[in-house]
């Protein structure tokens, strides 16, 4: 069950029209609290718009027609505080990671549950704070445009496993077998 739905989701730009129900959306949503944590210290932070208007100026500030389609629009973000005090200069890298797992969490629940969305990268910080008046110090992650998919997604091309699978170290590609060790 789990590989069909890892295989199966796609990156989505068309949305139909029908509004998803937004407690489907959040427990997808509730599903990030299960990623790891540096410390098991949650430092991320949502915001779910539903307001056309305003999905309309997120589309904006990043400059992404298609957001504009979308029923729903996601906001994560981190409070790096807490992390930043405990892990100093390794934060910033714990932060990403465990962002880019609870996203994961997300995507796979949201394909789970038969919705589609779009990982969005690319923003205006600050435009997207003022908007959604988020606190300076607070770190926008990443948006995800939320609906039902309109568009037949593309086959994934994916790499060749063998070009990047190694044993032991870096650019060996062979697994050997280790010495038989005495009892």
């Amino acid at each position: 069950m789990l590989d069909k739905i890892i295989q199966s989701r796609r990156s989505i730009k068309k949305y139909k029209s029908k509004k998803p129900d937004w407690r489907v959306i959040l427990d997808c949503i509730d599903s990030m609290r299960y990623a790891p944590m540096a410390g098991n210290s949650f430092s991320l932070k949502f915001v779910l718009v539903d307001n056309p208007q305003i999905i309309e100026k997120i589309s904006e500030a990043a400059e992404q027609n298609f957001i504009s389609k979308a029923q729903y629009v996601l906001i994560i973000c981190s409070d790096e505080k807490r992390t930043k005090i405990a892990y100093e200069e390794r934060a910033e890298k714990y932060l990403r990671q465990q962002a880019g797992a609870a996203i994961q969490n997300f995507l796979l629940k949201l394909t789970e549950a038969g919705l589609s969305t779009n990982w969005v990268g690319h923003f205006y910080d600050d435009k997207i704070k003022r908007l959604l008046k988020i606190p300076e110090d607070i770190e926008v992650e990443a948006i995800f445009p939320i609906g039902y998919t309109n568009e037949k997604p593309k086959k994934r091309e994916l790499v060749n496993f063998d070009n990047v699978m190694y044993f032991n170290q870096y650019k060996n590609k062979n697994m050997k077998m280790p010495p038989k060790m005495d009892v």
